[in-house]
């Protein structure tokens, strides 16, 4: 066996046996080495050949399930989300502690709000059931929807009402089911015709305006109550049908010459909830002014209701059978000492027939429509050029002014042409004359200290005046949209600030800045009518029936009413801006259908002011082009 063997260093391993003199001197030279060694530091490979291998200290590791992480690293990623989400909500804390200025958008202005209330008025049968009315001449008449209420009514003093409407008539010749729609004022007639214009009024104002009835959150709102009443319409004639012969136009009875013994809608004081007396239906089987009046509600209501195509449809076809019978069975609905004579007279179906015309036009795209609603023959009979005291007052009875507004509309933005632009021209000329005449430069009306005597200083003037603010915003809107600052009143320019001014004027005077100081409509600031003539909010809701003569005690009471009407403008001051309070005096405190219509087209149109524009676009939407589109243009030429 050798005496060698490997240094695991490299080098050979010897036994040496020198002797041991070698061996102390080597001791001696090793001693010096090693001082001389200690006196510098050791490396670490050095430091391991000293001491051998070191204990080290074994690893913790946390099973986190899908991965393995060091269990240090772990507890530091920890530790840190829990800092940063602790620092975190010190710094929420702070912020939401430390008092900020907000910008809050503007309060409402005074338009909006009352259009709010105005709008609450037509609730009668809808969930808010508070009321619809109409104007009329006479007689009062007071007004709210009628039949079974929604669930989510919640005018407290209503409840259903007359349920058998149209059933209890044994010949078959009227429709059966007339449960709906909207009682005039605060009795519980529902005339058509003057329905059938408020209908179109609000269309035209959600056609024109909804983008501030959806600024304001009225857009649903309104359109429900229009849906409420052309649901209704629909079933006053057979609307399935491409040709009718009769028309229903009235619901109820307001006839006073039998005295008090004949109980009725006029006679008897009583709430509609506990009406136990007939209600006779009254059709027509020539009357054009009302089956075109509502030929424009149903045309109208279809451009509102365009995003629903079935209902559009149906209200379409609707109005087209409608129009047939208006131009095949020429009459007037009140003639003949009818019912509706007395409080509702129509002078005429031809400015029915241009008005009618242009909403049939603008809901199918048909230029027969057009042509003849721009019919220099039609425009003539419909009184476009006699002039006369009502000349430009728009109204239930006078659709004229309105619908020279609305064929101006065309001019302006489609440029239809021959054969058309003639009495379009004329009809702009007229809408320019007619806005002059409101503007207190000029003597066409007379004016109390606020407001324009549109009826000449007769009874119920409020309607008239609003409807006139309407049309002057609308077309001083019409006139901005088409890049046109003003319009001419003979030598003199006028802007569409002055026209907007008058609007805001006449509707102010209805909200409050009149002589008396008094808002006209009810509900709207803190002085405003009490005895207001309407049979529901006259009576408690005391589980108590009132007969029909039972009730007077009520009707004649000077204390203010139970209920308060909310939203419902009173027929107006007289031609000295007085006002009388008084529940039987109709001709101050009345509020109708038409009446509240106009006001909401007008409050729409003013609230809010320029900042949500005219839609320019929507009432053309089933409109075609007017002219052909052009050949494209030919390849270029190659040689």
């Amino acid at each position: 066996m050798s005496m060698y063997g490997r240094d695991p260093w490299g080098g050979p391993l010897e036994i040496n046996t020198a002797d041991s003199a070698t061996d102390d001197d080597r001791s001696r030279n090793l001693n010096d080495f090693d001082r001389a060694a200690l006196s510098r530091p050791l490396d670490e490979t050095q430091q391991s050949w000293l001491l051998g291998p070191g204990e080290q200290k074994k690893k913790r590791y946390v099973d986190l399930g899908c991965i393995i992480v060091s269990r240090k690293i772990f507890i530091w990623t920890i530790g840190t989300i829990l800092a940063a989400g602790f620092i975190a909500g010190i710094i929420t804390v702070i912020v939401k502690n430390v008092p900020r200025h907000h910008k809050h958008p503007p309060a409402p202005d005074n338009y909006t709000i009352a259009l709010h209330k105005a709008l609450m008025f037509f609730n009668a049968q809808k969930y808010l059931m508070f009321f619809c009315l109409i104007p009329y001449s006479s007689v009062a008449i007071d007004s709210f929807s009628a039949g079974k209420l929604p669930r989510h009514n919640n005018v407290s003093w209503r409840g259903n009402s007359c349920l058998n409407d149209g059933k209890s008539d044994k010949s078959g010749a009227v429709m059966k089911d007339l449960v709906g729609g909207y009682y005039d004022a605060g009795d519980a007639i529902k005339f058509h015709f003057p329905q059938a214009w408020a209908m179109t009024l609000l269309s035209w104002s959600v056609i024109e305006y909804s983008g501030k009835y959806e600024a304001v959150g009225e857009l649903a709102h309104v359109r429900d109550i229009i849906k409420w009443g052309t649901d209704y319409f629909l079933k006053t004639f057979n609307s399935s049908a491409d040709s009718i012969s009769q028309l229903v136009a009235q619901v109820g009875n307001g006839d006073t010459s039998g005295g008090t013994s004949d109980p009725n809608d006029q006679t008897c004081w009583m709430r509609p909830e506990d009406i136990d007396y007939p209600r006779p239906v009254t059709t027509c089987s020539s009357c054009s002014d009302l089956a075109a009046e509502m030929a424009a509600a149903l045309a109208s209501a279809s451009i509102v209701f365009k995003d629903n195509k079935i209902y559009s449809k149906k209200l379409v076809h609707g109005a087209e059978t409608l129009w047939k019978f208006a131009r095949d069975q020429r009459g007037l609905y009140s003639g003949g000492g009818s019912d509706a004579a007395t409080y509702y007279n129509s002078s005429m179906y031809w400015d029915e027939f241009v008005w009618g015309g242009a909403w049939m036009y603008y809901a199918t795209g048909n230029q027969s429509y057009l042509y003849l609603a721009s019919h220099p023959t039609l425009a003539k009979h419909a009184g476009a050029f006699k002039g006369g005291p009502n000349y430009g007052v728009f109204s239930w009875d006078n659709k004229l002014p309105g619908a020279q507004v609305l064929l101006t509309r065309l001019r302006l933005f489609l440029s239809p042409g021959y054969p058309y632009e003639q009495t379009l021209k004329t009809f702009h000329n007229q809408t320019s004359i007619i806005m002059c005449s409101y503007l207190p430069y000029f003597t066409s009306f007379n004016r109390t200290r606020g407001m324009i005597q549109l009826n000449h200083g007769n009874t119920q003037p409020l309607q008239y005046v609003a409807n006139a603010a309407f049309l002057a915003t609308l077309f001083s809107d019409y006139l901005d949209a088409a890049d046109t600052p003003g319009w001419y009143c003979g030598p003199n320019f006028y802007s569409t600030d002055v026209l907007r001014k008058f609007a805001e004027t006449q509707i102010d005077y209805i909200l409050g800045k009149n002589p008396r100081k008094m808002s006209y409509v009810v509900g709207f600031g803190n002085h405003y009518p009490k005895h207001v003539h309407h049979r529901g909010a006259s009576i408690p809701k005391n589980k108590i029936k009132y007969s029909c003569k039972g009730g007077y005690k009520w009707r004649n009471s000077k204390k203010p009413n139970p209920n308060i009407i909310f939203g419902a403008m009173v027929a107006g001051p007289d031609r000295h801006d007085g006002f009388h309070d008084v529940r039987m005096n109709y001709n101050y405190t009345e509020p109708t259908l038409a009446g509240n219509a106009g006001l909401v087209a007008a409050l729409v149109a003013l609230s809010g002011g320029r900042t949500v524009k005219v839609d320019k676009n929507t009432i053309f939407s089933a409109v075609p082009p007017m002219f052909p589109t052009p050949p494209p243009p030919p390849a270029p030429w190659k040689p």
